[in-house]
């Protein structure tokens, strides 16, 4: 599996927590590039993304969220740390409802329906073309991040968790 430390050239980067686009900015709805140039800037750029998701303490964040209309997200599970590149869902089966938050949407949390097994095809950040099959809460994650590249929302399809259930 491909993990970004992996492409972290040799000399200590310094990375920068960038701010948090929040709705209702409308940059969350514009439409995202395909990145065609992979690069040292896209490199500085996802790992200034991965410092800024662990700093706001979230398990995925998407290019638009820090104000950068690029096909670019990063996801940080676990033991799972990687970022993909141009990641479209070319498969997906079942179906659950599950909890969401969301990073851009602060002091929100929903129940967002989700498929439970998605295959993803994408490129790594050094260009490298990859699919991944996920499932569980992995496949949520994907699925939250890659509609934020589509500019579509938790609220967008998210229900409100009923009173009983935030305890």
């Amino acid at each position: 599996m491909y993990t970004v430390p992996a492409l972290i050239p040799i000399r200590k980067l310094a990375m920068t927590t960038l701010p948090v686009v929040t709705y209702p900015d409308p940059r969350l709805r514009l439409p995202t590039e395909t990145v065609w140039e992979f690069d040292e800037a896209l490199i500085l750029m996802i790992m200034d993304m991965l410092d800024t998701m662990h700093n706001d303490r979230g398990v995925g964040l998407a290019a638009p969220q820090v104000g950068v209309l690029k096909k670019v997200i990063v996801v940080a599970y676990k033991r799972r740390q990687f970022a993909l590149v141009n990641p479209e869902i070319v498969f997906a089966a079942g179906n659950e409802l599950g909890e969401e938050g969301c990073l851009s949407i602060p002091k929100t949390r929903l129940m967002v329906p989700r498929a439970t097994r998605i295959e993803v095809a994408a490129q790594t950040p050094n260009g490298k073309k990859i699919r991944l099959k996920e499932r569980g809460y992995i496949a949520r994650i994907l699925q939250h991040e890659i509609d934020h590249l589509n500019g579509i929302l938790i609220i967008d399809n998210g229900t409100p968790i009923p009173d009983d259930d935030r305890d």
